[in-house]
């Protein structure tokens, strides 16, 4: 799948699916953009990338994380707690998501940065 992502460019043809909650609305979702964020890092742009959806940034930190987590856990000798599966930790990401939602949909400066 990700090699379709390096050979094609999502802005350039109609082969990806568009958003469909940007479709009814209007209204740029928080993954709005990660089709050609992720054609520009895979193409090494990843500066580019991430301005269309500064949302990779989170998610890079906690696929990260969670690699790191199950590496050592399943291969080292001690058991260490996902910092993740705190309630509180959830929580916190879901705030960060819904207020990115809500602020790359502010149509001033600096909001409009966000948006894809």
């Amino acid at each position: 799948m990700l090699s379709l992502y390096f050979f094609i460019d999502p802005s350039a043809t109609a082969f990806f699916p568009k958003c469909p909650f940007l479709s009814f609305t209007g209204i740029y979702c928080p993954g709005c953009g990660s089709q050609r964020a992720i054609h520009h890092i895979l193409q090494g742009q990843i500066i580019t990338g991430i301005r269309h959806n500064y949302m990779f940034l989170l998610v890079t930190v906690v696929l990260g994380y969670q690699a790191v987590i199950f590496v050592i856990t399943k291969f080292g000798t001690k058991t260490y707690n996902n910092l993740l599966h705190k309630s509180k930790m959830t929580n916190t990401i879901l705030v960060l998501v819904i207020l990115f939602w809500i602020l790359r949909n502010i149509p001033y400066f600096p909001f409009t940065e966000l948006a894809p």
